[in-house]
């Protein structure tokens, strides 16, 4: 499914109008060696974006990947959690640049964009309540023992609680008593499994999403899930994506169209004709003695 099918960014002549128009703004804000995003992507001679189901931005640290997709979340004011390097010159930028929809649609409302820190801050999440969980199942132990040691006699209504505790403690074990007591914990799985647990909660059906280098905590085996997902997402629940990411197994993707942000100009590629797809393939043509 395509949502957004173009869009246009500010171009050379657009950033040298602004700076020459707003002088005062530089100097009085102090800005004067960060116009964020100004400046950034005229060097990569882009100026028109053209999307497909799957649509990925691949390039070095620094290329530009994230850059580009909070210009285009603002700009289509898409819903987000992660905050992001945003300057006062974010709107003056947004100002410049257009899009166009499919057949004039409207966006979906639950498109979204997921950085890598929402998921991070999931994870964070999920251990903090483990924690949690943890040091209540701790006390619950000492609690067990304590009531198994001691008797206790029912002065009134008011005790029944603390009555069926202590007969709990005497009929049951430690890890009964415990378990009976105690939420389950979030996930018992790695930080790759819940990154991906995440990925599949939070990814539905007849949106746009844009995804920031998804891969981030992902095993090989646990990126090759995610890319069946987005594949299938794509294919099958009317989904859009827009990526960035250096994965050699998301950029694989079948009809995902890849604009190659350390070249310049910036150009459509093949995955394969991808310098760290390349990368990987030489390291691995290098030690093939070694994986026969």
């Amino acid at each position: 499914m395509i949502y957004l099918e173009r869009f246009s960014l500010a171009t050379a002549d657009d950033e040298d109008t602004f700076v020459l128009n707003y002088p005062y703004q530089l100097e009085m804000q102090c800005f004067t060696h960060n116009v964020y995003p100004f400046k950034i992507i005229p060097q990569k001679e882009l100026e028109i974006l053209e999307f497909e189901p799957i649509t990925i931005f691949y390039g070095s640290n620094g290329s530009g990947k994230s850059t580009l997709l909070n210009i285009i979340a603002e700009k289509l004011m898409i819903r987000r959690s992660a905050p992001f390097n945003n300057t006062p010159y974010f709107d003056d930028y947004l100002s410049y640049c257009e899009y166009s929809l499919r057949n004039q649609c409207r966006l979906p409302k639950d498109s979204k964009l997921i950085a890598s820190d929402d998921v991070f801050d999931f994870l964070l999440d999920i251990r903090a309540i483990n924690e949690g969980i943890s040091d209540r199942r701790d006390r619950l132990f000492e609690e067990y023992e304590d009531k198994s040691r001691n008797r206790f006699q029912m002065k009134c209504l008011d005790d029944y609680d603390e009555l069926k505790k202590h007969n709990d403690a005497k009929r049951y074990s430690k890890s009964q008593f415990t378990e009976k007591r105690l939420p389950r914990e979030v996930t018992p799985g790695s930080n790759g499994e819940s990154a991906f647990a995440y990925f599949a909660k939070e990814i539905g059906e007849n949106a746009l999403y844009l995804l920031d280098e998804p891969e981030n905590s992902l095993s090989v085996v646990k990126q090759k899930e995610l890319a069946r997902l987005l594949e299938d997402s794509a294919r099958f629940y009317n989904c859009q994506f827009i990526i960035s990411t250096h994965s050699p197994i998301l950029l694989s993707m079948k009809g995902a169209r890849i604009y190659d942000l350390d070249s310049c100009p910036v150009r459509v590629r093949r995955w394969t004709e991808l310098e760290n797809v390349r990368e990987w393939f030489d390291f691995f043509e290098e030690n093939r003695d070694k994986l026969l």
